[in-house]
């Protein structure tokens, strides 16, 4: 059997239609169209766009690119062989000294932002930085951190 033919709708007239209908239709906001996104010419793709070569080089279409992980287990690993040449350390260990630095980051960064917003102030300077490291670290460790600031920023600004 051949397909059914589908049924359209009669069209009205231009004579047919109502003026209040017609107002109406002009009145009301028009819907609102999804963004569209940043189309790039014919026959270029992104990567050659931003100037360099295809980022899939050396790997499968379909795999997907390894995200890096920055971490402070270079700097660790240095300042290890600065006091102890001799000494190594475990990748356990390792682990564990990049999360403790983590850790105190986050910590010093949090108390340098509220002592910024408590003196409402749009910047955290180095003065944020060393009150926030006297309060968040004990002591002798807090003195020995800000000398040791102070020397590196010094250093920082005369170079």
């Amino acid at each position: 059997m051949a397909p059914k033919a589908e049924k359209k709708p009669a069209a009205k007239k231009p004579a047919e239609e109502e003026p209040a209908a017609e107002k109406a239709a002009e009145k009301a906001p028009a819907a609102k169209k999804p963004k569209a996104e940043k189309r790039l010419p014919a026959g270029k793709t992104a990567s050659k766009e931003a100037g360099g070569e295809a980022k899939t080089r050396g790997r499968k279409k379909g795999s997907k690119a390894k995200k890096s992980v920055e971490t402070y287990k270079i700097y660790i690993f240095k300042v290890l062989k600065q006091v102890h040449p001799d000494i190594g350390i475990s990748s356990k260990a390792m682990s564990i000294m990049n999360s403790f630095i983590n850790d105190i980051f986050e910590k010093l960064a949090a108390e340098a932002a509220k002592l910024a917003r408590y003196n409402k102030k749009p910047t955290i300077t180095s003065r944020e930085i060393q009150t926030s490291v006297r309060l968040v670290l004990p002591g002798e460790l807090a003195k020995h951190a800000v000398s040791e600031g102070t020397k590196a920023v010094t250093k920082f600004t005369s170079s």
